[in-house]
C-alpha cells in the first residue's frame, strides 16, 4: 500500500471508532490519546449542554467521543456542540463524535472508559447501573433515583462493579458550601440544633391535548419504566430550543423541586450536619398540589425532619433559597449566590445573591486548624470525578452519600402525599409500622425498562 493510501485509510479507521481524524502535536506526551479518559454522553438536553458537557470538556484529561439521545435532533446537536468545541480548542478538526440512538450500544464500545448521564429523572438509576456493570465509570446527574428501592439497587450495583460513580451534587465543589460545612462541623456556631432550607415549588400548568409523536423521538423508550401515556410537547421537552422541560413538572417522571433542588441542598446540609450516611428519624410535610392541568408536582410546601442527634431541619419556600445553620453560639447562611447550572434555573437571584454570611463576621474569618475536621476540597465537580478515576484524589459525592441525600427528598415527598408524620428507619430503609408509606418506596416498572430488569 502506498504511503498516501495508508495515511488516508488510517484516518478513516480512526474516525469510525471516534478517535481523532487529525492529531495535533499538542496531544502527544502527557496529553496523548492513551492518557485521556474517553467519555460517552447519555442525554444531550438542557443540563448536558449548559453544565455537563462544558464541565467535562474543559479538562484536558477527558475527551467526549460519543453521544446518545432518544431525540435524534438533540443527539445531532450534541455531536455538533462537542466537535465545534474541540475544533475551536485544537485549532483544527479533531474528533468525529459517534452517535448512538440506544445508549446500550454505547456501553458495548470498549474504547469508552466513562459515561456522563444527563437524562430525565426516571432514566437515572437504570443506565447508571448498566454502565457500571459494563465496566464504565459514571457521572450521574441528580436525583440519584426515582424511588428508594431504585437507589439501593444502584448502590449495590456500583459496589459490585468497583467503578467510580460521582453524583452531580456540584454544590460540594463550590467553596462556600465546603467552608460553611467545615465551620459548622468544627463548632464555630456552638452546638448545631436547627437547619433551615429554602426550596421553591413549581407552578401548576395548563391542560394539554395529545399530539403526534415527533419522528425524531423514540417516545416509547423515553417513557421507560413509567406507564404509557399520550405524547404532548409540554410534557416532555421543547421541540425547538433547550428551555426548561415539562417533564420536570410531572410526577410520572420525578417528584418536582423536592428532588430537583432538594438533593442539592439536603446533600449540602448533611455535610454540615454530619448525617451523610444516615437520615431523619421523623419526617412531616404538607404541600399544595395542582387540582388540574398536566403538571402535577408539588407547589408550595413545608417540611420538618427530626434527626437522632437532636437536629431539626425545616424546609420550605418561605425561606430564601439556600441553607441556614443555627447553633447555640450563632448562625451561618450559605447559598449558590449568583451561580446557576443552566440558563433556565428557577432561581430568584435577589433572594440568594449572598453566597456566605454569618451572625458574626469573625465566624467566617476563623481558620480551620490542621487537627480539625477538614472536608474534601474540589475546584470543579467533573474534575474531581476525573481525578478520582485516575486515582489522584478522593471522590467528593460517592453513590452511597448520593443515595442518602436523595432518600431524604423521597421520604419527604411521601409525607407530602400522605399528609402525615412518618417514622423512618434509615438503616433498614423502611417506615415504622406504616404499610401504606412502605408501599411507596418503589413503583411498578413497565417491562423491559427499569432497574428490576438489569442483570446484576
Amino acid at each position: 500500500m502506498k504511503r498516501r493510501e495508508f495515511i488516508k485509510n488510517s484516518a478513516l479507521a480512526g474516525a469510525a471508532i471516534g478517535f481523532p481524524t487529525i492529531v495535533p502535536a499538542s496531544v502527544f506526551g502527557k496529553n496523548a490519546p492513551s492518557n485521556k479518559i474517553n467519555i460517552g454522553q447519555i442525554g444531550c438536553g438542557r443540563i448536558a449542554r449548559d453544565h455537563d458537557l462544558p464541565g467535562v470538556m474543559q479538562h484536558d484529561i477527558a475527551r467526549i467521543i460519543a453521544v446518545s439521545d432518544l431525540d435524534s435532533n438533540r443527539m445531532a446537536d450534541g455531536k455538533k456542540l462537542v466537535e465545534d468545541y474541540y475544533t475551536k480548542k485544537m485549532g483544527k478538526a479533531y474528533l468525529d463524535v459517534k452517535q448512538y440512538a440506544d445508549y446500550k450500544e454505547m456501553l458495548q464500545n470498549k474504547d469508552i472508559d466513562a459515561i456522563v448521564i444527563s437524562t430525565p429523572d426516571h432514566w437515572h438509576s437504570q443506565p447508571a447501573m448498566e454502565a457500571t456493570l459494563a465496566g464504565k465509570h459514571v457521572y450521574l446527574q441528580k436525583p440519584t433515583s426515582l424511588t428508594i428501592r431504585e437507589g439501593r439497587q444502584l448502590v449495590d450495583a456500583v459496589k459490585k462493579s468497583g467503578m467510580v460513580l460521582q453524583l452531580g451534587t456540584q454544590q460540594r465543589s463550590s467553596e462556600q458550601f465546603r467552608i460553611a460545612a467545615e465551620l459548622v462541623r468544627n463548632g464555630r456556631i456552638g452546638k448545631l440544633h436547627t437547619v433551615k432550607v429554602g426550596l421553591p415549588g413549581d407552578p401548576a400548568g395548563p391542560e394539554a391535548d395529545p399530539m403526534p409523536v415527533p419522528a425524531n423521538l423514540n417516545y416509547d423508550m423515553w417513557l421507560g419504566s413509567t406507564p404509557e401515556v399520550p405524547y404532548t410537547e409540554i410534557g416532555v421537552h421543547p421541540e425547538t430550543g433547550y428551555g426548561r422541560p415539562g417533564w420536570l413538572r410531572r410526577e410520572q417522571f420525578g417528584a418536582g423541586m423536592i428532588t430537583g433542588w432538594g438533593q442539592h441542598h439536603y446533600d449540602s446540609a448533611a455535610w454540615g450536619m454530619d448525617t451523610e450516611l444516615t437520615g431523619p428519624r421523623y419526617v412531616q410535610a404538607v404541600a399544595e398540589f395542582p387540582q388540574s392541568g398536566l403538571w402535577d408536582v408539588h407547589g408550595d410546601f413545608y417540611a420538618k425532619a427530626e434527626y437522632d442527634n437532636g437536629i431539626i431541619m425545616y424546609t420550605g419556600g418561605g425561606y430564601p433559597n439556600g441553607i441556614r445553620y443555627e447553633g447555640t453560639d450563632g448562625w451561618i447562611w450559605v447559598s449558590r449566590g449568583s451561580y446557576v447550572a443552566s440558563s433556565s434555573d428557577p432561581v430568584a437571584q435577589g433572594n440568594s445573591a449572598k453566597a456566605l454570611d454569618a451572625s458574626d463576621p469573625k465566624i467566617l474569618q476563623s481558620v480551620i486548624g490542621p487537627d480539625e475536621i477538614q472536608l474534601i476540597r474540589s475546584d470543579e465537580h467533573h474534575g474531581n470525578w476525573l481525578g478520582a478515576i485516575q486515582g489522584n484524589n478522593e471522590l467528593l459525592s460517592p453513590v452511597e452519600i448520593g443515595h442518602r441525600s436523595c432518600s431524604v427528598c423521597l421520604v419527604t415527598h411521601i409525607s407530602m402525599k400522605l399528609g402525615r408524620k412518618l417514622e423512618w428507619d434509615a438503616k433498614a430503609e423502611k417506615f415504622i409500622n406504616d404499610p401504606e408509606a412502605n408501599s411507596m418506596l418503589e413503583r411498578p416498572q413497565r417491562a423491559p425498562y427499569g432497574t428490576n430488569y438489569v442483570k446484576v
